[in-house]
């Protein structure tokens, strides 16, 4: 199919810039994965995925997308520090306009740069990490700047928050604080620990959610898929408590690699980001739509 230049193919009318209260930057980037190779091709399959949504959200009641969504310019490049450093400075220009920035990836490095453009805007902030793999490596293969090393200048900077971790190294513990970290087995075996993780939020807080987070059972295309994950309505649960109580301030979504031959992973992946920007703008759109 041929892909409109505007996000879901929503009328221009929602997608222009100036208007728009969201904007979506897509990061094709997958120069340090180490695995399953096609996170660059993440954005694109999103995108077309979108486009096949209905754009009326049951559960809230509302079409956000009426808030405005403007699909930036990729950020693309070959060396991990310079598209780290890129994402980093398109996310602090539109946060200074005072938009709603969001990310769809690519791998995992690029939140490095956007985690670092939020922290210097939003006082006390909260990063909550929703994934399966700690990704604390101060270095790995030879940079700061690789998707194993996600969240390390998190963890030094930011109150972070780590939920669904199921896989690590074991020089990953020394950077870690176990009392913000949420394993997936024990997650399994406690009903309260959605309420956990929100009594260690601060008011501001940013998401980044890698979709291997999820179980491989509902979404296969991943780079590093780990058995064990999280399922769709828990997820969903727990996103929209996070919202309700909390000053989201932005989010990503990374680790897309699409399946040519399993598009189901496409549209979940597309599905997640209208869901979160629902539970955002639920308020506002419920007052726009009276």
């Amino acid at each position: 199919m041929k892909q409109s230049k505007n996000y879901a193919g929503i009328p221009d009318e929602f997608s222009q810039m100036e208007k728009a209260a969201v904007v979506l930057i897509p990061v094709p980037y997958d120069g340090t994965s180490t695995w399953g190779k096609g996170a660059d091709k993440g954005p694109d399959a999103f995108l077309e995925a979108s486009e096949n949504m209905e754009l009326y959200d049951i559960e809230t009641g509302t079409e956000v997308y009426r808030q405005g969504i403007y699909l930036a310019p990729p950020v693309t490049g070959d060396h991990p520090e310079g598209v780290v450093n890129a994402v980093h400075d398109q996310v602090k220009d539109y946060i200074m306009r005072n938009k709603f920035v969001t990310l769809f990836g690519g791998e995992h490095s690029l939140s490095i740069g956007s985690i670092r453009a939020f922290n210097e805007c939003f006082d006390d902030l909260t990063v909550l990490q929703i994934d399966a793999h700690a990704d604390l490596r101060k270095t790995y293969e030879g940079t700061a700047y690789n998707h194993a090393c996600a969240v390390h200048e998190a963890s030094q900077t930011t109150n972070l928050v780590q939920v669904g971790i199921r896989s690590m190294d074991a020089i990953e513990k020394t950077y870690m604080d176990p009392e913000k970290v949420f394993f997936a087995h024990e997650m399994a075996a406690d009903e309260f620990w959605m309420d956990k993780v929100i009594e260690l939020l601060t008011d501001n807080v940013f998401i980044t959610f890698d979709l291997d987070a999820l179980d491989p059972s509902i979404l296969p295309s991943t780079g590093t898929p780990e058995p064990g994950g999280l399922f769709w309505y828990e997820t969903l649960e727990f996103l929209f408590r996070v919202f309700e109580e909390k000053n989201v301030v932005g989010f990503d979504i990374v680790e897309l690699c699409p399946n040519p031959a399993d598009r189901s992973s496409d549209f979940l992946a597309a599905k997640l980001y209208y869901k979160m920007l629902s539970y955002k703008f639920r308020e506002d759109a419920i007052e726009g739509d009276a």
